[in-house]
């Protein structure tokens, strides 16, 4: 399971960096407001489908950042090293049998070739904190050899898109760390590495993303939620916590999903209508309290992704969509 590290809770990154400003905040005029979805870990064919089908009935693009060990089976676990781990071991499992696999590599090539962004988080699912750069490198090459040889791996190297391999090798440009768990030495390894964003801080409230190391960096905000407005961190697992403890309680899903329901539109309507900083949410591939968290995106995006001036984006098209303000600017708006 998905969860924040203690100390990135706390460590509010985002508030000594140049922040991002599109040209018509420049300008004085409004701008758009960016509604920003992103799934981590990215495995069950099912929720590929589900996921895919809600973008396209809502117009909305969304960020899935890959855990590369379910492009592996269990059989060629052994050929995994995950930087101070026992060889083969993975926090999140692998892929049951190639057929799974292959399944896997079809939704990732739809996914992209439909607009959304294909971004990585990392592989077996360990919390970084204490690695060194040169650990993180050893982790992102793995992950990108994964996704590049995936094809062949699985026994369908005929299958193997044409666009593949450059697809694996140049096109993967964001990132998120398992649990949240960010550290100097992840940003030094990402800014050598070639990544354009870090999606893997938190901030007080929606934060207009931050530059550093010539990296942008994107916070999942706290939130009011529930009937005493307490800030939680956006994202399906925090609210899981929040609500029932972690522990499956499907008698109170209905409850789950309006509740979730309610503090997104609430997110959301204090942007829309102020200064419209850009608003993220985090979800993961698991359906958690019989599925209240889902259904509550589902609903939150069918009734906001059309309304006037609001874009449901991707990382990467927030990144086209805002342009580098004057150097020495704070990310403190919004916090």
């Amino acid at each position: 399971m998905i969860r924040p590290s203690l100390s990135s809770l706390l460590a509010l990154s985002l508030t000594s960096l140049p922040v991002l400003a599109s040209d018509a905040q420049q300008a004085g005029v409004k701008p758009e407001q960016l509604v920003i979805v992103s799934f981590d870990g990215a495995h069950d064919n099912t929720l590929w489908e589900r996921s895919r089908a809600i973008a396209q009935r809502t117009g909305a693009h969304f960020t899935y950042f890959l855990s590369c060990t379910f492009m592996m089976t269990k059989e060629n676990r052994k050929s995994y090293q995950a930087p101070h781990e026992k060889r083969g071991k993975s926090n999140v499992g692998f892929a049951p049998d190639d057929a799974d696999v292959l399944a896997r590599l079809d939704q990732i090539w739809q996914a992209r070739s439909e607009g959304h962004d294909i971004g990585s988080h990392a592989c077996g699912h360990f919390d970084g904190a204490k690695w060194s750069a040169e650990d993180w490198a050893q982790e992102f090459e793995f992950f990108r050899n994964t996704l590049r040889d995936a094809w062949q791996n699985a026994g369908a190297a005929e299958r193997e898109p044409l666009e593949w391999r450059d697809f694996a090798e140049k096109e993967i440009i964001g990132f998120r760390a398992p649990y949240l768990s960010s550290s100097p030495a992840l940003h030094k390894a990402l800014h050598s590495f070639g990544f354009r964003y870090d999606a893997s801080t938190v901030s007080k409230g929606p934060t207009v993303p931050g530059v550093g190391d010539d990296l942008v960096r994107f916070a999942l905000p706290l939130i009011p939620e529930g009937p005493s407005a307490k800030p939680v961190v956006a994202m399906d697992y925090n609210l899981y916590v929040r609500h029932s403890r972690g522990k499956e309680d499907a008698g109170n899903s209905t409850t789950y999903e309006e509740r979730t329901l309610a503090a997104f539109r609430a997110a959301f309507e204090k942007q829309y209508s102020g200064e419209r900083i850009p608003l993220q949410l985090g979800f993961h591939f698991v359906e958690m309290n019989a599925g209240a968290y889902w259904r509550a995106l589902d609903r939150f995006l069918s009734e906001t992704c059309g309304k006037p001036e609001v874009a449901c984006v991707s990382h990467r098209e927030a990144l086209d969509r805002l342009a580098t303000s004057k150097a020495g600017e704070t990310a403190s708006e919004g916090l």
